[in-house]
Formats: structure tokens, C-alpha cells, sequence
């Protein structure tokens, strides 16, 4: 049965408090066995394109582990206590001072997911072991008869301190992994494609159903992760080489090998959070703002910055943002201050950003981005990928080259070239000029504000909206924040959507991001 987009997303927020609860911190001395590896065989550089390629040609098998009796892991509170015994964990204490453990199947992870160890140029997959686990009181441990695979695993570095090995990536669920850079908390999610996001017939979610993890010969500070994707419509063969650091660098070679022809597929897709902050609240809350992401970013082929504040809207929301081979487009956490969300739990300001740095020519196509409504934090509720304008064919072969950032800010040059939005918010405009004032949600009042910029001299705004009227543009310097800040008007009465536009230069040249944003009727 497919699983519905409310599901999988729900799972990405339960994904955030197990790895919180399965933290195990110093790790020690090596522990693992060569019986825990089966027969090595040779590894070539192509063995996985070539895995990926064979399988496209046959029917895709929807595999389902079939869990032994007297081991039914059915809830959440039963599939926390399961952990991986922190003594176990493999490469622990080498010198390249890299060390991985694995998920336990069971719960919502029910596909079988094979890791393999790659040393040298020959690979073994790793064998299913339950004293690897430890099984809590709500989760009897299985005899080990059956081989219950894995379901993912997650990689740990010591990032932030010499002595302390902190997790900071994991894959699991779906084609769903996340990472963070130096002294951040986990937060959005990558995954390895999207397929038929927002289709009426629903989505596909294609799975990562192996791993091939290569043992660094020395302390280069870069694994090389390969990866194995399935799915109905596809297969794909995926190359993470990743750096942990500040900036959390992954460069991702991904070669795709349709079943079908695929006219709606998302490359380097992000998945994210965002419930309300000043530019919109849709919920009653104490917080001054919930969100894992507050802003689309994007550099266009043309060189054009871009900046699109997220919403929470009452239905869903799609925009495409056309495009010649982008240089590059992330889900971006720009509030970095404790007071912005006063959250002392979920630390928001701790999340990272994702951007990702196309790599080639990727022709033409759009950036796409999603906006679902929701309720809960829990929910992740924001899309946002490259959809490439030519069917991917079936038959073929199609690789992209990109590189992702998992870090605090814009990682690719700094400063940036144009004054970087700092901050979007509106609401109503009262209208202080009638007697009483009156409260009118189609009147609204915009501010944003630009970092980098400390001078007026010779800015100038132009504001635009496909719908409505726009009056009261304004550019002025705020000494607060040491940013300069536009402020509009906008009349939306009699519609229900407007395409906002704000551009700032000086002269003929942009001095800043170009603002875009879609209001709706609440």
C-alpha cells in the first residue's frame, strides 16, 4: 500500500527525537568481529552502476521484511527501545576516526536495507546481529534466526570537539538523510528523489535499499558512501563523498536508470518545516516563530538572487521558478537568535541550511517549491527540488553532479555579492486615517530588511504585485540591526492570491536579494 505524504513526513519528525534519545557520545575501543562479516568479494567503481542498470531492466520487487513471531515492533515507544550498543560500533577507536552503527528494522521500516563495508577494493556485507542491539523492556530481542537486515544507519566524527564522536548523519527511511554541520542540531532533510510530488495520483517514494560504506585509509577526514535506489518507476546508483566541518560538505554523483519514462521528477530534493513566524501565523502560539527553514533561496543561471520567504497556507501552494542551468538553491535557516523563537527544547536557531551547488550544465527546468498547511511542528511541510523541463526516458541513463552544504549561512562566497534579506514580516494595515481605525486582512503592510547594507545613499525600491495595489514604498536605514529596511503597502482587497516583488538598487545595479512572495487569503 502507498504510503501517504502526511505518513512519510510524520516519520522525518519522529527520525528528529530518535536520534536526540539515541545520542551515545564517547566512543572507546574497537569492538566489532570478523564474524560479522560475510565472504569478501571484489568491489569495482562501477559495481553499483552496474546493480543499478541490471534491476532497471527487470520488475521492480517490493520487498517487505516478515518479522519472526514474538517480535512485533508496532509502535514508536517499542522501537525506541531498541539502540545499538555503543560498544559495537564499527571502526570504532581507528585512527581515520570515523565510526558508523545501524537502525534496527521494525516500526515504519519494514524494507530490508543491506550494508556493506567496502576496505580497500573488495567489499562484505555485514550480517544481521541482534547482541549488536540492546532491546529495552517494551522490545523482546529476536533469536537472530531470521535475518531482519537493517534499516539504515548513521555516522559519527569527532565535528565539534577532538575527543567526543558526535552523530552527524544518518540515512533512514525511504531515501530520506540528514547532517549537520559544526555545533548545529539536526533539522531539514535531503533525500535521493522525489517522483510525482503533489500528483494527484500521489507521490512515489523511491528507497535507498543498500549501502556500500568505504573504510578512509587514512585521517583525510572524508567518507565515501554508495548507495543503491529502488523504486516502481526507477533505480538509481548514488556516490556521497562527505567532509564533515562547519560547513558540512557532501558532493553527490547520482546516475538514474528509469523503468518509465519520468516527466515529473525532483533532483536534490529538501524537505523541511515551517509552521508560522512574522510574515504569516497561522496557529496560536507562545513562540515568536517555529521553523526548521525560512526562506527558499536561489542563484539563477543568469546570475539574479533570489529570496523567497516560506508560508503555511490554508491549501496547498505550488511555485516554479524557471530556470537555465541554476548555480545553485537551498531551504535556509536565516534566524539564528535565541529571542526569535524561545524555544529552549527544539533550539531552532541550532538548525542547519541546505544548499546545493549544482555541478554541470542541468539545462533548463525550474525549481519547484511546495508549501503544504499544517498545524503541528511536527509536520514537515515544505518541498523544494530541480525539475528537469526533458523527460528522463526509459531505457536510459541520466547523472547529476551536485554538492550540498549542511552549515549556518550561505556557504559559497562571503561576503555575498548583494545585501542578503534578513528578515520579512507583515500584517494588517491599520487605517489610522478613518475614525474608528479599521481591520482589514486585505490590507497589509510589508517590511523587509537586508543585511550587508548600512547605507541609503542612492537606493531605490520597486515593488510590484500581479494583483492588487501597491502604495508607501519606503527605504530607510534601521541603526538597530545595522540593516536597511523597505516597507510597502499592499491592497489585496477582492482577491484571494498576489504575486509579491520587491527589487532594491542603487543606480542600475542590484544591490540586493530580489523578494518574492505569494500572499493568500487566510
Amino acid at each position: 500500500m502507498t504510503r501517504t505524504r502526511r505518513e512519510i513526513m510524520g516519520q522525518a519528525a519522529r527520525l528528529a527525537a530518535l536520534a536526540a534519545a539515541f545520542r551515545t557520545g564517547l566512543l572507546q575501543q574497537p569492538a566489532q568481529s570478523s564474524e560479522l562479516y560475510e565472504e569478501f568479494s571484489e568491489f569495482r567503481d562501477d559495481y553499483v552502476r552496474n546493480l543499478a542498470r541490471d534491476m532497471a531492466a527487470k520488475p521492480y520487487v517490493d520487498e517487505k521484511i516478515e518479522m519472526p513471531a514474538g517480535f512485533e515492533i508496532t509502535t514508536y515507544d517499542q522501537y525506541r527501545d531498541i539502540r545499538f550498543n555503543p560498544d559495537r560500533a564499527i571502526w570504532k577507536g581507528e585512527d581515520h576516526k570515523f565510526s558508523f552503527d545501524m537502525f534496527h528494522s521494525g516500526f515504519l521500516f519494514t524494507k530490508p536495507v543491506d550494508i556493506h563495508v567496502i576496505e580497500g577494493d573488495r567489499q562484505a556485507k555485514l550480517k544481521y546481529d541482534p547482541s549488536l542491539f540492546i532491546f529495552g523492556p517494551n522490545a523482546k530481542a529476536p533469536d537472530g534466526k531470521v535475518d531482519l537486515h537493517y534499516a539504515g544507519f548513521r555516522v559519527r566524527y569527532p565535528i565539534n570537539t577532538p575527543d567526543v564522536h558526535d552523530e552527524f548523519l544518518v540515512f533512514q527511511g525511504a531515501s530520506y538523510f540528514r547532517a549537520v554541520g559544526r555545533g548545529l542540531l539536526y533539522g531539514l532533510s535531503a533525500r535521493g528523489l522525489a517522483i510525482d510530488t503533489g500528483a494527484p495520483s500521489g507521490e512515489e517514494f523511491p528507497s535507498f535499499r543498500a549501502f556500500w560504506i568505504k573504510k578512509p585509509e587514512a585521517p583525510t577526514g572524508i567518507i565515501v558512501i554508495e548507495a543503491l535506489l529502488d523504486s516502481p518507476s526507477v533505480t538509481g546508483a548514488y556516490r556521497f563523498s562527505i567532509k564533515p566541518g562547519d560547513d558540512t560538505q557532501m558532493d553527490v554523483e547520482m546516475t538514474l536508470y528509469p523503468r518509465k519514462d519520468l516527466d515529473h521528477v525532483g533532483i536534490a530534493p529538501l524537505t523541511s518545516m515551517f509552521l508560522f513566524n512574522a510574515i504569516g501565523r497561522a496557529v496560536e502560539d507562545y513562540r515568536n516563530a517555529v521553523h526548521d527553514s525560512d526562506g527558499l533561496m536561489m542563484l539563477s543561471g543568469t546570475g539574479e538572487w533570489l529570496w523567497r520567504p516560506l508560508a503555511n497556507p490554508k491549501t496547498l501552494q505550488v511555485s516554479a521558478f524557471q530556470d537555465m542551468s541554476p548555480r545553485g538553491f537551498g531551504l535556509m535557516q536565516r534566524t539564528r537568535r535565541y529571542e526569535d523563537f524561545l524555544d529552549l527544547e527544539a533550539k531552532y536557531e541550532r538548525r542547519p541550511s541546505l544548499w546545493v551547488e549544482p555541478i554541470g550544465d542541468w539545462a533548463a527546468g525550474a525549481i519547484e517549491l511546495y508549501e503544504i498547511p499544517t498545524d503541528f511542528e511536527t509536520n514537515d511541510n515544505i518541498v523544494a527540488f530541480w525539475r528537469p523541463k526533458e523527460t528522463l526516458k526509459q531505457g536510459g541513463s541520466n547523472t547529476f553532479v551536485y554538492r550540498l552544504h549542511w552549515c549556518a549561512t550561505w556557504p559559497v562566497e562571503q561576503p555575498a555579492p548583494v545585501g542578503l534579506v534578513s528578515f520579512s514580516g507583515s500584517g494588517v494595515d491599520i487605517g489610522f486615517a478613518s475614525n474608528p481605525p479599521t481591520y482589514d486582512v486585505s490590507k497589509r503592510l510589508y517590511v523587509i530588511e537586508y543585511a550587508g547594507l548600512t547605507s541609503t545613499d542612492g537606493l531605490k525600491a520597486q515593488v510590484s504585485s500581479n494583483a492588487g495595489a501597491v502604495s508607501n514604498v519606503v527605504v530607510y536605514e534601521n541603526p538597530q540591526n545595522n540593516t536597511v529596511r523597505v516597507s510597502f503597502a499592499h491592497d489585496a482587497s477582492g482577491i484571494d492570491i498576489a504575486e509579491l516583488r520587491a527589487e532594491l538598487k542603487r543606480g542600475d545595479v542590484v544591490a540586493g536579494e530580489t523578494w518574492l512572495f505569494r500572499w493568500t487569503r487566510p
